[in-house]
């Protein structure tokens, strides 16, 4: 039978049947991928085959046995000490990142790091600014200033309200039909903003977290909640950064879409941006083409350990 993966417990999967029965799994055997060298094979969004397990005595106890074919998926680092990764989730249709001004304040430098992981794994991105009713002048002019940004790069923005429903039904009909993985640092107001999305989702996280107690518990689980207006939503909880793993310092940036559109206009085809003669991205940062924020963003993603040299 095939089913959608809902949540991942690290040993036990709940799963979505096509049959539109919920089933709790387990991988039968060594079930890896040659490519991705990771702490979880299965994750949150995968498709995957299963059978029942004959010799339970529980009619929703099954085995999965192959992972179906991933369109994207995205990773992070297990832990800061270990060298491995984790998959956070896949087959996604967008990412979305919360943000908040204040109560936490979110960096553009945050932003900029989920930005590029999302580049590099050809995910589309949102930002949605999140309590916009309590913003005084000053928070509400970063916001502004923040929109200018990142708007002026091509991703799209919205600016709501959780707790007053400001431009709920607008984002609704952005997530309508896809599948969306939701993340931002804790206290921007992520869960409440789910659940004002669809009241169904509180009740569900309660009857999951049930279920949760029956598996292995690892550091992050991801979860997806299938709304009654049409959108899958992935929650991320507890996850504070997105690290792009095995990327090479060339590559970094082909993934800030201003510095890939002039790259070409480097003197050197293997230009790193920082002080070679002639650079197309160094000219943009001195006449203000490229914000002096995202150009910081790159230098300290290039200069960061995970990058290779």
């Amino acid at each position: 039978m095939k089913g959608l993966v809902l949540k991942s417990t690290g040993s036990w999967y709940l799963i979505l049947g096509d049959d539109g029965k919920e089933y709790r799994g387990r991988a039968r055997g060594k079930l890896r991928l040659d490519d991705v060298r990771t702490t979880n094979p299965i994750a949150v969004g995968d498709g995957v085959l299963f059978e029942m397990e004959a010799q339970s005595q529980e009619d929703d106890l099954v085995n999965i046995h192959e992972i179906l074919p991933r369109r994207n998926y995205i990773i992070r680092k297990s832990n800061n000490l270990s060298k491995q990764t984790q998959i956070i989730a896949a087959n996604m249709d967008l990412v979305a990142l919360v943000v908040t001004m204040a109560t936490p304040a979110t960096s553009t430098g945050f932003i900029d790091r989920f930005l590029l992981t999302a580049e590099a794994y050809h995910i589309p991105a949102l930002i949605v600014f999140n309590k916009i009713d309590i913003y005084g002048e000053v928070e509400s002019a970063l916001l502004q200033e923040y929109e200018r940004i990142y708007e002026k790069i091509g991703y799209e923005c919205i600016q709501v309200s959780a707790i007053r429903g400001t431009n709920m039904n607008e984002l609704r009909d952005k997530l309508r039909h896809k599948t969306t993985l939701f993340s931002g640092h804790s206290g921007v107001g992520k869960s409440t903003l789910m659940n004002a999305l669809d009241p169904h989702i509180a009740q569900k996280t309660a009857a999951i977290s049930t279920y949760s107690n029956k598996g292995k518990h690892t550091t992050t689980f991801a979860e997806m909640f299938l709304t009654e207006n049409e959108c899958r939503l992935i929650d991320t909880p507890g996850i504070k950064d997105f690290g792009v793993v095995n990327l090479d310092k060339h590559e970094l940036a082909h993934y800030f879409p201003e510095m890939r559109s002039r790259m070409q206009g480097c003197r050197f085809n293997d230009c790193l941006h920082t002080e070679e003669p002639n650079c197309a991205i160094l000219a943009a940062v001195e006449s203000g083409e490229i914000e002096p924020s995202r150009y910081y963003s790159y230098l300290s993603v290039l200069n960061n350990e995970d990058i290779h040299h």
